[in-house]
């Protein structure tokens, strides 16, 4: 069966989109890898289903590069909710379910393919310090960890150290390196679990780290300008009487690469 889908990218984080709210489409998580391969496949580091909600605009079915589904992608998030912009199933405003809960996201730019995507995120626990550094959970596991020279830090080896520690077991977790830049933004790097290496950017690995920098800022904050490799984002958020997180925002592009139709 021939699949149509488009490509979308947020900040450098990119991913295949599938339109299914006829329920038709079923891939394995072989025949997901495989079209999430770089060299034999599309080529992405994520794949999502659009499919249809009793409750909401629409359903978000998310799966990691090796075919695994995930509870949570903010840059995914963003992604679908301009696929969904595109597809006419949305104005400006989404209400969509995901793997963790509900999300709603807002179109605060578009040009008819691609936009600035605004995405809520769950109410989030004050980061715990953890060995040398802090985990938080956004949606998924995030250990975020302060260092130097960013630019030329070994996050694949190192990330992928952390990723396996045992003290993480039986899950692993998303591993992220901070370091804050002369002009105020954060600079943030990933190893992404499930990708299984370094991604240019991470939705919920910029809101872990924007949190965590808060925290490591004396909890004033209220919003944190943050640099990946792949483009700029804005963490906005809350915090209530107990140190908890609320009206976690998380802001950045989605943009819309091309359309294609595969033999699955």
């Amino acid at each position: 069966m021939k699949i149509p889908f488009s490509k979308y990218h947020g900040a450098g984080n990119d991913f295949v989109l599938i339109d299914d709210r006829e329920s038709k489409y079923h891939l394995t998580t072989s025949q997901i890898a495989s079209i999430c391969n770089r060299r034999t496949g599309v080529g992405a580091d994520g794949l999502m289903f659009l499919q249809q909600s009793a409750d909401y605009d629409f359903r978000m079915l998310y799966y990691n590069s090796d075919g695994h589904t995930a509870s949570m992608c903010g840059n995914g998030g963003r992604c679908i909710t301009a696929f969904a912009k595109r597809l006419g199933i949305i104005g400006t405003v989404a209400r969509f379910e995901a793997g963790d809960n509900p999300h709603q996201a807002a179109v605060v730019g578009w040009d008819g393919n691609s936009g600035i995507i605004k995405i809520g995120m769950n109410v989030v626990a004050q980061p715990e310090p953890f060995m040398d550094g802090f985990f938080v959970n956004t949606g998924v596991p995030h250990f975020v960890q302060k260092v130097d020279d960013i630019a030329d830090y070994d996050v694949f080896t190192n990330g992928r150290t952390l990723r396996n520690n045992s003290a993480f077991s039986p899950d692993g977790t998303n591993v992220d390196f901070i370091e804050s830049m002369s002009d105020g933004q954060l600079f943030v790097r990933t190893y992404e679990r499930g990708v299984e290496g370094e991604t240019l950017s991470c939705g919920t690995g910029v809101t872990a780290s924007a949190l965590v920098w808060a925290v490591m800022q004396g909890g004033n904050l209220r919003k944190v300008s943050v640099h990946t490799l792949g483009g700029d984002f804005l963490v906005s958020f809350e915090r209530d009487d107990k140190g908890n997180y609320k009206d976690v925002c998380l802001q950045g592009p989605a943009t819309f690469v091309f359309d294609g139709e595969g033999d699955f």
